[in-house]
């Protein structure tokens, strides 16, 4: 036992691979070779196999073995990217992060949001609504390239008055040379958690939906 303890440790990928499926692979293959005995002793003698058929065969169980090795160590190797995915993500607790979603959230009338242009455009229009759906105020950016971009909010309204703190959506449009361009808001998150699952990380970004590692578009 303290052999096989020691080959573990010098090699953790072996530690993680399914080790009932490699015996159920070693059923397979015995009763394969269990088989092919039985039709060795029972063919033709006028027509016996041929030795390309028997190779054929004994290569046929080779590669449904390798091709099953092949799957326990992909598996062992996902499991640990998983792994190592969540402690990147863990990193995370505490900084802010761009992710796809359309919320603004305004505190002491600051706010702020992002937006992803699959290309370059020279007018984007950024239209913020209240919880009820009510404008409150519309912008003009000026021209940008493609990618990724942030734009702020100082809170106030069209009339001029202060937007009470709270909850805020917003729609952008793009065009260039008046031919629409797409655009995809992002909102801003703080990351107060991150929960690891056998899919990757999913963080907690406290007034917004959970979001996945993958989702994260930058981290600010």
């Amino acid at each position: 036992m303290a052999a096989v303890n020691a080959a573990d440790a010098a090699n953790p990928l072996a530690s993680l691979l399914d080790k009932p499926a490699a015996r159920k692979t070693d059923e397979t293959e015995d009763r394969f070779l269990a088989l092919l005995v039985s039709q060795l002793k029972n063919q033709d003698p006028l027509n016996p196999l041929a030795n390309s058929e028997v190779t054929s065969q004994i290569a046929q169980i080779n590669t449904v073995k390798g091709l099953d090795t092949l799957n326990q160590t992909l598996q062992a190797l996902v499991s640990q990217a998983t792994a190592g995915q969540s402690m990147q993500a863990a990193a995370l607790v505490g900084r802010h992060v761009l992710v796809p979603g359309d919320s603004l959230a305004l505190a002491d009338g600051q706010a702020m949001a992002g937006f992803e242009l699959a290309e370059g455009a020279d007018r984007i229009s950024i239209t913020i609504k209240s919880a009820a759906g009510l404008v409150v105020h519309t912008a003009e950016l000026d021209t940008h390239d493609a990618g990724l971009h942030m734009f702020a909010w100082d809170g106030k309204t069209d009339s001029g008055a202060a937007a009470a703190d709270g909850s805020y959506r917003f729609e952008i449009t793009a065009s260039a040379n008046g031919k629409k361009v797409t655009v995809d808001p992002l909102a801003v998150g703080r990351v107060d958690g991150v929960v690891p699952g056998k899919d990757g990380a999913t963080l907690n970004l406290g007034g917004l939906p959970p979001a996945s590692f993958a989702q994260v578009r930058e981290i600010i």
